[in-house]
């Protein structure tokens, strides 16, 4: 592919108007595929009565910063209402109409709706809500958008640079370079930890449950992920050299979408998808373009148009909050995390959303585990409720965490023994006994319902059996055999 690009390269912060349509456009259509698919349980997961009451919530944060829109009213009506304007503002966002009220307007519902589900999210939706952050402050409606047809997009394209494309950049390099970072150990170097990483017993679908299988594959593999997310982020914050730019787009795009394919997480590999589409260089789009002859000019679509300066109240609060993201990052990543953040940094990270611990797959333990749960229908029956009605059955499941109904499950089973999860633990089986028992008759409703986590680990010994109680309906007390509190005490010591 042949570029015509100025002799002097440009700022590694400068970004395309095109480049920033197009993860506009993105941005928009994963905003509205979460609000859709998020439609699925709302009776469970937005619901006064369901998995995640409100006072649980407040002690999860215990934080009078971590504000959300969804917990002003308490009720299944008004989660609902918060989803449909979460899809309504990333719709209008994909298309461009009134493109900052829109971006406020969808980083408004994502981040209340985020922290109404807290346990059931991960680490991208958490990229999200910071990308609609920086996104507010960034001129996403200035090409390709109806705003821009109707006041007339300017020729040649624009680029930009400013506090907010600064932001951008930073945000993209500092999530690899907090996961590569955080893969710094024995596991990663040897090379075992993706093997575990892509069994359907961790996080794998049947894509990487089969390559799993491929032990040299899996080392390559994980020494190259390894290296990508180190090498990546300097070399994105170092150059903006058009043809470095274009490859690292292509590597990364290619790593996420590989990522889909392999692993169930959620949001975050099409999220990954968009956010680099902002770093597409100018000249990658002039050799798609037609070339205009000036004389001696330089093609129409090349050429950097100065950009009015943001007001200085933006500026300052852009300032600012990159001031958060970086302290935050430096806490998550540093030694400086044994020890609590000052309650300014976490009111501020809680205010803004800019938490920026991106430790993802770090930690990558040896083992195989799954859930199931042993509900107990009014015939004497026993059912496993997670997968619809099967036969309960205490060994590996077939397909692993993906006979889960889908991925905010297998996230929020996932989570629940660590132990500031404890606090959900009575709700969530209450919220799904009553949902089972909402959508059958008399005969095959439940009278009680466990939920069990398996883990079968290579220490102290190969294949050592751990099977832990997670929760009850109807709670039992401390006296109860098995309770949760005695299960958390269990695996907190190991």
């Amino acid at each position: 592919m042949a570029w015509s690009a100025p002799s002097r390269a440009p700022s590694p912060f400068t970004l395309d108007v095109r480049s920033l349509a197009c993860f506009r456009i993105a941005v928009g259509a994963v905003v509205v595929a979460d609000s859709l698919l998020r439609t699925r349980d709302i009776s469970l997961m937005l619901a006064p009565d369901g998995m995640f009451p409100l006072a649980a919530l407040r002690e999860f944060f215990g934080d009078r910063w971590a504000w959300s829109l969804a917990f002003v009213i308490d009720a299944t009506w008004w989660g609902a209402a918060l989803l449909a304007l979460q899809g309504l503002a990333g719709l209008a966002l994909a298309i461009g109409i009134n493109t900052r009220v829109a971006t406020i307007a969808a980083w408004g519902a994502v981040m209340s709706i985020v922290r109404r589900t807290a346990p059931a999210t991960n680490a991208g939706d958490e990229w999200l809500c910071c990308l609609l952050f920086w996104s507010m402050f960034l001129p996403l409606g200035a090409a390709w958008s109806v705003d821009a047809w109707r006041r007339g997009t300017p020729r040649p394209f624009p680029t930009v640079r400013s506090p907010a494309t600064i932001a951008l950049v930073l945000q993209l390099a500092v999530v690899y370079l907090g996961a590569g970072l955080s893969k710094c150990n024995p596991a990663w170097l040897a090379g075992d930890a993706v093997a575990t990483a892509l069994s359907l017993f961790d996080h794998g679908t049947s894509w990487g449950d089969w390559l799993a299988r491929h032990e040299r594959a899996c080392r390559f593999l994980g020494w190259s992920v390894l290296g990508l997310e180190l090498v990546g982020p300097v070399l994105l914050v170092a150059t903006g050299r058009p043809g470095v730019r274009f490859a690292l787009v292509v590597v990364f795009c290619f790593f996420h979408a590989a990522t889909a394919a392999l692993m169930s997480l959620g949001l975050f590999a099409f999220v990954g998808l968009a956010a680099w589409l902002a770093i597409v260089p100018s000249a990658a789009w002039a050799s798609f373009t037609p070339r205009v002859r000036t004389g001696g000019a330089p093609p129409l679509d090349t050429r950097v148009v100065p950009q009015p300066a943001p007001p200085r109240w933006e500026r300052g609060v852009v300032a600012t909050a990159v001031g958060i993201a970086a302290l935050s990052f430096l806490h998550d990543t540093t030694p400086w995390r044994t020890r609590p953040a000052p309650a300014w940094l976490r009111g501020a990270v809680q205010a803004t959303g800019l938490g920026q611990s991106w430790a993802v797959f770090g930690d990558v333990p040896r083992q195989r585990q799954w859930v199931y749960s042993r509900g107990i229908l009014a015939d004497g029956r026993e059912i496993d409720v997670l997968r619809g009605g099967r036969p309960v059955a205490d060994t590996l499941p077939a397909g692993g965490f993906t006979s889960l109904p889908h991925h905010r499950w297998h996230k929020l089973l996932w989570e629940l023994p660590k132990p500031d999860r404890r606090v959900f633990a009575p709700s969530i089986a209450a919220a799904i006994a009553h949902d089972w028992n909402g959508r059958h008759g008399a005969a095959d409703g439940l009278i009680a319902l466990e939920i069990r986590a398996v883990r079968l680990g290579a220490f102290p010994a190969p294949e050592t059996r751990h099977e832990l109680l997670l929760a009850t309906w109807p709670a039992r007390d401390d006296s109860g055999g098995g309770n949760l509190d005695r299960w958390l005490r269990e695996h907190t010591a190991r």
